[in-house]
């Protein structure tokens, strides 16, 4: 029996067991590419998506926790790249390789969403469950610091 859900505000189903992790639903049988494989372990925020609004590590949810949910991937945050931390992003110059921009892009959206003017040290403390291998830390605070002065 196919489990149902949303995902960028489109009813889905999939087939897949239970079990399967999400990422692998968004990703293989979606066909929505953004949303990263990293660690497979929920230490690197590269599958980052936001779940009734709240960010979750897509690899570690089981597409059985999805049933009746509404899921949003970097392909929905906004349909032409109008977000305001989208913006940011390239204001700052952010994206170095770009393989764990969705993912921080989602986590910098989600705190944003929770609280519009956070401190330089709550985006440093909420973007700690995102890794970048560039380095471009500095860059990626700066950018939410932009999307929150901004939005």
């Amino acid at each position: 029996m196919a489990i149902q859900f949303t995902v960028n505000g489109k009813t889905a189903a999939s087939d897949a067991p239970p079990e399967t992790p999400l990422l692998w639903v968004i990703r293989e049988d979606l066909k929505l590419t953004g949303t990263k494989f990293g660690c497979g372990t929920g230490l690197c925020g590269a599958c980052m998506v936001h779940i009734d609004g709240k960010r979750a590590f897509s690899c570690q949810t089981q597409l059985s926790q999805a049933a009746g949910h509404s899921i949003t991937t970097i392909e929905g945050l906004s349909p032409d790249s109008s977000h305001p931390v989208q913006k940011a992003w390239l204001a700052e110059r952010v994206p170095q390789c770009g393989y764990c921009q969705s993912g921080q892009i989602m986590s910098a959206a989600d705190l944003l969403n929770h609280k519009p003017n956070p401190t330089r040290a709550e985006i440093v403390e909420h973007m700690s469950t995102n890794i970048c291998r560039c380095g471009t830390y500095q860059r990626i605070v700066r950018a939410v610091e932009r999307a929150a002065r901004e939005a």
